[in-house]
């Protein structure tokens, strides 16, 4: 079973994405992959609010912030995946910190190839994403082109998921499937 969470920020994604991957594991394995790399304090609090969240709900986290299906090199893809977020995963991949964090275009496209090859791979997985393309305000080049991005990824995950929720203001709107 494959879901894809959408919403704004501080709505309830987490919770409702960590219920879901606990309840699909059935006890079995569940893995945590954090795709955050941090690059300042508020990235490391935001990690250590997210593993404090998580703290005894058997989950192993794999660190893996960019080419997401590496992670299958150590993980079972028999058991259920919390993968956290497509957000961060973007930026890390659209941005590169070995290419002095200039844009690769290809990046999006990669993203849609191995997200949609990991959703259908694993048995389980719940995909959360951040709900930030909607507003009317004109950003900077690199951010529409991100935002954009972050549109056609998140576009193609609903496609090939089971189960595609918004989360807003703590309400679950659901869209496609069943929860």
């Amino acid at each position: 079973m494959t879901y894809f969470l959408s919403g704004g920020a501080k709505n309830g994604k987490s919770t409702l994405a960590q219920n879901l991957a606990v309840s699909l594991a059935q006890g079995g394995k569940h893995y945590y992959i954090a795709t955050m790399i941090p690059v300042d304090d508020e990235d490391r609090e935001r990690i250590r609010r997210h593993v404090a969240d998580r703290e005894g709900l058997g989950f192993e986290t794999i660190e893996c912030g960019r080419h997401i299906l590496s992670c299958l090199e150590t993980a079972d893809p028999d058991g259920t995946f919390l993968l956290d977020s497509v957000t961060a995963l973007l930026m890390n991949e659209l941005f590169p910190a070995e290419k002095n964090y200039e844009m690769d275009i290809q990046a999006a496209a990669r993203c849609v190839g191995e997200l949609t090859a990991f959703v259908r791979t694993v048995r389980n997985a719940v995909i959360v994403s951040d709900y930030l393309y909607s507003d009317a305000i004109r950003y900077d080049k690199s951010t529409e082109v991100y935002r954009r991005c972050l549109a056609d990824i998140d576009r193609a995950l609903a496609g090939v998921c089971d189960t595609v929720v918004e989360v807003s203001a703590g309400q679950v709107i659901l869209h496609k499937g069943e929860l």
